[in-house]
């Protein structure tokens, strides 16, 4: 297991997100499909349970499924910052099928920026680092 030290490159910026991650996140939560997938690149590649989705159309109609179809919401526990790299913990919650999911959902957001945009977010249920 990966400890984290201050030999590695991290930062933590949980109570300190980039502009562009808080925007995300608060369009996610609002919900606000528009402001949601303006965040993204127009070719941005999302993966969410082993699934591609590539592009603002391909994007936009997974999240109003999945994201605000659901009213899903999420709630930062642990961001940081590694390399170019922003990860966010996050507790979810909303009307999907919780079954076989473990309480409180805690999944993990693997976000790559470029050009301001998030040009690649990749979406696991894991077991994280910080978690004990």
């Amino acid at each position: 297991m990966v400890q984290l030290s201050q030999e590695n490159a991290i930062e933590d910026i949980t109570h300190a997100l980039p502009d562009l991650i808080a925007t995300h996140i608060a369009a996610h939560n609002r919900p606000d499909p528009d402001a949601f997938i303006a965040t993204f690149a127009a070719d941005a590649l999302l993966n969410d349970a082993q699934r591609e989705f590539v592009g603002h159309d391909a994007i936009r109609a997974w999240a109003d499924k999945e994201i605000f179809g659901d009213h899903v919401t999420m709630q930062v526990e642990k961001a940081y910052r590694n390399h170019v790299n922003i990860v966010v913990h996050a507790r979810v919650d909303g009307d999907f099928d919780k079954s076989n999911l473990p309480d409180p959902v805690i999944l993990s957001y693997y976000f790559s920026v470029d050009a301001g945009k998030i040009a690649q977010l990749i979406i696991l249920l894991n077991k994280s680092v910080w978690q004990k």
